[in-house]
């Protein structure tokens, strides 16, 4: 099927993401949030986003106007009534997933495929909420987006081919690498990298070693760009916790228990670099 009007579902870092790269790829699209303020906010980060591109010579003046007029911002979840596909990037939480594909599936045409960017949550549990099981998949996008290469596609248990074929298709379109992923907790991508993390943090819990030599020892001995305790501070420590979680409940093993110190720290609202503390702090 041919896509040519996209939706995307929520308007921050990610979904804000989402909208930029489809929109430079041509497509028209619609952004939606419950909130005006997330909505003016996504704006605002993809005009910052383009401006950068302009200065350094990646896009022109005019490219750049093209894309932002090719998107639409509103508070209505009734406008999917004119897309060929939504993509969720709402927060990731099973309930408001399950409610935002229920609204969905009654006011997206019967040809719409319904995406979401979930980074953990089974796609068969969300797409059992809808009348369209078939035309539910997984595209779980890096943050971020813009910058980052791999797009997981995942089927869910009833995903036809024609849809995986068509959001493969898609994606190649939005110069990303798509790579298909079977519907398990974590997927591949976090399945690996969490519990890396959640270990990272329990040497420092154990005193093994300070924040800053695991991420020395991880940056200088395995080659990685940034420490496992930045990257988690970057992530957001209340989305490690969630994803570990989710992991742990997932598949009843206690390898992927989280560590008593990441629950502490997201009690005590340290969640990274968006409240200014985690395992750093930011100014």
């Amino acid at each position: 099927m041919s896509i040519q009007k996209v939706m995307v579902i929520g308007a921050g870092q990610m979904g804000s993401g989402i909208a930029q790269v489809c929109a430079q790829a041509g497509y028209d699209v619609i952004v939606n949030d419950v909130k005006q303020e997330s909505l003016d906010k996504g704006l605002a980060n993809i005009t910052k986003n383009l401006n950068r591109n302009v200065e350094k010579g990646r896009m022109t003046e005019e490219e750049k106007e093209a894309t932002v007029n090719r998107l639409t911002w509103t508070q209505a979840i009734e406008d999917a009534s004119s897309v060929d596909i939504v993509i969720e990037a709402a927060v990731e939480n099973m309930d408001i997933k399950k409610s935002i594909f229920k609204t969905l599936d009654q006011h997206a045409p019967a040809h719409a495929i319904l995406a979401t960017n979930t980074s953990s949550l089974p796609i068969t549990e969300i797409a059992a909420v809808t009348s369209r099981p078939e035309k539910v998949i997984g595209m779980h996008f890096m943050n971020p987006v813009p910058v980052m290469k791999l797009v997981e596609i995942i089927r869910g248990l009833q995903t036809a081919d024609e849809v995986y074929n068509s959001i493969e298709d898609m994606t190649k379109k939005l110069a990303k690498v798509p790579v298909e992923v079977n519907d398990f907790p974590g997927f591949v991508s976090n399945r690996v990298l969490m519990p890396m993390i959640n270990e990272a943090i329990y040497t420092v819990y154990e005193g093994v070693a300070t924040p800053e030599a695991v991420d020395e020892v991880m940056k200088l001995g395995m080659n990685h760009p940034m420490g496992p305790l930045t990257l988690a501070d970057f992530i957001g420590l209340d989305t490690c916790l969630y994803i570990m979680e989710t992991l742990h409940e997932g598949f009843g093993d206690d390898k992927y228990r989280p560590c008593p110190l990441l629950r502490k720290y997201v009690k005590a609202g340290w969640l990274g670099k968006k409240t200014g503390r985690g395992f750093y702090t930011y100014s």
